[in-house]
């Protein structure tokens, strides 16, 4: 593999992917976004120009969770385009003919059948609380899927679950589900809380996987030949599902993390609350056949992910 460059290497999964070229001594470009801002399309053409890399895996983007994406549903669109199309047309021109798009599973229909597979995708009706997130993740996939009918180019797009581990955001309002609850049992922990509250009625069912496992079925996906990739794709549907293909309720998974965090007191669900989508299962099986599947457990991926959390946040050492 030859000169890489990883946009949005600081973040949860390009830090991952970082961690796994380097391993590999393969020659990695990166830059900050105060040394490069990937919203620039003049900015953008001027690094790729002169760094002319062999391939680009994209992972750099704005993300939130339902608050912020709610909050700031412009800022969603506008940045995540931006990024996308500075980044895949520069690519292009720079003539770099092989590029890793890092999507999202909210790009499938909010209705979706379970598990969702990659041919759901345009089949209905988006989530509405992430809905320009979302089509800014679409645009991504057609943009690399419209750059290979045109020009022959190998531009490639994985779609993963919902992500956790090390250096995840643990923010009280725009974390995710999963660093939420850690971070919430883990003050209760300290605190001594005799109960701790999640929304809902704890029964919807969520996939969750690891990022060094999504890291790994990344450059599993980058290294893929072509004939393989496209045997396995198809030009106007190419993305690849990244997944467990396993599901937990909330329930349970708050209870894997109240015993990861020594909580001990009661778990109450405040029905009052909404559930959100019932059930959001990848199917796997397409990646699957070419050869990857996920290796790290859950409740083994959430201890370690406590143990990031104890050892690398503020509030943790408060």
């Amino acid at each position: 593999m030859g000169k890489i460059f990883l946009a949005g290497h600081r973040g949860m999964v390009g830090s991952a992917i970082l961690r796994r070229l380097e391993a590999r001594g393969v020659d990695t470009v990166t830059r900050t976004h105060a040394e490069l801002d990937l919203t620039d399309e003049a900015a953008v053409r001027a690094f790729m120009q002169e760094e002319r890399p062999e391939a680009v895996i994209l992972a750099a983007a704005r993300v939130g969770g339902i608050h912020a994406n709610n909050s700031y549903p412009a800022e969603f669109i506008r940045d995540n385009l931006a990024i996308e199309l500075n980044v895949i047309h520069e690519a292009w021109s720079a003539g770099v003919e092989r590029l890793l798009f890092l999507g999202s599973s909210c790009i499938y229909p909010r209705n979706a059948d379970q598990p969702m597979r990659e041919d759901a995708l345009l089949t209905g009706t988006l989530e509405p609380t992430n809905e320009p997130y979302a089509i800014a993740k679409i645009a991504g996939i057609k943009l690399c899927e419209s750059y290979n009918r045109q020009y022959g180019t190998d531009y490639r797009s994985v779609m993963p679950t919902n992500l956790y581990g090390p250096g995840d955001n643990f923010h009280p309002e725009n974390s995710h589900v999963l660093p939420a609850l850690i971070r919430r049992f883990h003050e209760a922990t300290q605190e001594g809380w005799d109960e701790v509250v999640i929304w809902g009625t704890g029964t919807p069912r969520r996939e969750f996987l690891h990022v060094d496992d999504m890291a790994e079925a990344s450059l599993f996906v980058m290294d893929l030949d072509r004939a393989t990739y496209d045997a396995n794709t198809e030009p106007m549907l190419s993305h690849i599902n990244v997944g467990t293909g396993t599901d937990v309720s909330i329930l349970e998974l708050a209870q894997m993390v109240a015993e990861v965090t020594g909580f001990e007191g009661e778990i109450r669900c405040d029905t009052t609350k909404p559930d959100g989508t019932p059930r959001k299962l990848m199917d796997v099986s397409r990646l699957a056949d070419m050869g990857w599947q996920a290796k790290i457990d859950l409740r083994e991926g959430i201890a370690e992910t406590y143990r990031w959390f104890l050892d690398h946040t503020a509030e943790a050492r408060l």
